[in-house]
């Protein structure tokens, strides 16, 4: 890893970039978990707490099928 950055910061390409990268990744790691773990089936207690209104509702597979069966 020493070695890569040596010769990126040889090259000229500053370091900024590449800590940009990882604080983007983050935050994109942060954001798409929390969807997923908002959008997940619920542990026993919680099934009945609110989901924020700024995550989007995901229809699951077994959502679909009662919603087939029902019509």
């Amino acid at each position: 890893m020493a070695i890569v950055l040596g010769e990126v910061g040889a090259s000229g390409i500053p370091m900024y970039y590449f800590q940009l990268v990882y604080v983007v990744g983050f935050i994109a790691a942060v954001v798409i978990g929390s969807l997923a773990w908002y959008n997940s089936k619920r542990p026993p207690g919680w099934e009945d707490v609110a989901r924020p209104d700024m995550v989007p509702d995901v229809k699951t597979e077994d959502e679909e099928q009662q919603s087939t069966d029902q019509e």
